[in-house]
């Protein structure tokens, strides 16, 4: 866990005690899934023993469960609100996001030459590749004038074309929760967070509800080679979800996503400070056309997460002039919106953070000992 002292208060959204929240909490015996309605956390690992089964049942299952008190005085601590569930990403789901990917990609990772490349891309395509809505004849133009320019790029093809990039981010089992140390490779010399809203998305893939995600990022990495993607994104504790999963309903829609300001700051060791938002008002594809292009002609028997990409891209020089941000170990990063709450981890390298564990068998093996396997699926009235 992280230094100093958290509360899980600090986590919690401003509307805490109204609304539904799934979520995971690590009990005596396990982790166990909870659903939060009325600001009490009801242990449901005795009708569904997965998060992935419950989001298959509801909102049946929502009244049901076993009451572990209110919330804010919960025992437990809240781990990733998700288990089995399949961690896809979405990039370059911004123009600003674009045109630092192909800031990376011409600079080949190196920080110092960023800057007189960002200023170039923004002189010729900033204003329109923010204009243009992907995939349409609008769209097939600029593609023209900028091959024609030599200034095309494969992140420029995710960001205007018809098709949106959709990686996976992590293994099942493998993100990390609010409190937890978030990892970043000890030889990475360029890297920052990526504050994002995830979906929830059930094995019918419908989008069920809305958390809050760190798409822990290598620029250094990906900017050598997108082929290097795998190892700019998949590493040891390198994904954070949290704190907790707020279910659509009445009160609280996928409009709430589209019109949410994610903001973000990062607090180093050396007293440095950062503050970014994102804006997802701005975001260049809906997010329900995201959920629609992962699913793609694929089955998710098990329901997905869905990092819907970020708007923010830290261009603040944090030592060196012009060499921009990268982080330090020991950097206290929160990402929060007023509905979802905030995630809040601390940097490590994913060396020195947790070793990753407890994957499918510990979780089967550990299910099993519980006595809960006999009972999935259980009908929750």
């Amino acid at each position: 866990m992280m230094s100093g002292a958290v509360s899980l208060l600090d986590f919690l959204p401003s509307d805490w005690r109204k609304g539904l929240f799934l979520g995971r909490v690590q009990t005596a015996d396990g982790p166990s899934p909870i659903l939060v309605r009325d600001g009490i956390a009801y242990d449901m690992s005795g009708v569904a023993p997965t998060v992935a089964q419950l989001a298959d049942m509801l909102p049946l299952a929502a009244g049901s469960g076993q009451s572990m008190g209110p919330l804010d005085s919960l025992p437990a601590p809240l781990l990733s609100p998700i288990d089995l569930q399949c961690v896809k990403a979405c990039g370059v789901t911004f123009a600003v996001s674009a045109l630092e990917r192909v800031i990376e990609e011409r600079a080949r990772g190196d920080a110092a030459a960023a800057g007189e490349i960002r200023a170039r891309l923004e002189d010729r395509v900033g204003g329109s590749i923010r204009n243009v809505v992907p995939g349409t004849s609008e769209a097939a133009a600029l593609k023209a004038a900028l091959i024609e320019d030599g200034l095309w790029s494969q992140y420029l093809e995710v960001a205007i074309g018809p098709d949106a990039e959709v990686f996976t981010k992590a293994p099942i089992l493998s993100s990390v929760g609010p409190g937890a140390q978030i990892g970043i490779r000890s030889d990475s010399t360029w890297n920052n967070p990526e504050p994002e809203i995830v979906l929830l998305v059930n094995a019918a893939g419908l989008a069920i509800g809305a958390t809050l995600g760190n798409d822990v990022n290598l620029r250094d990495f990906e900017g050598r080679s997108a082929l290097l993607l795998g190892k700019a994104k998949d590493n040891n504790a390198s994904c954070s979800l949290g704190p907790l999963v707020r279910l659509f309903d009445e009160d609280f829609t996928i409009d709430d996503v589209r019109n949410a300001e994610v903001a973000l700051t990062i607090d180093g060791p050396e007293g440095y400070r950062l503050e970014g938002v994102s804006s997802m008002n701005q975001i260049s594809r809906d997010p329900l056309e995201l959920v629609r292009q992962t699913l793609s002609e694929h089955h998710y028997p098990d329901g997905f997460a869905l990092f819907l990409g970020t708007l923010f891209a830290p261009v603040q020089d944090r030592d060196e002039p012009g060499r921009g941000f990268t982080h330090k170990v020991g950097d206290r990063v929160a990402i929060s919106t007023p509905r979802l709450g905030t995630l809040v981890n601390e940097v490590v390298t994913s060396k020195d953070a947790a070793a990753w564990d407890f994957g499918v068998v510990a979780l089967m093996t550990n299910l099993a000992a519980r006595g809960l396997l006999n009972t999935q699926q259980k009908d929750p009235a």
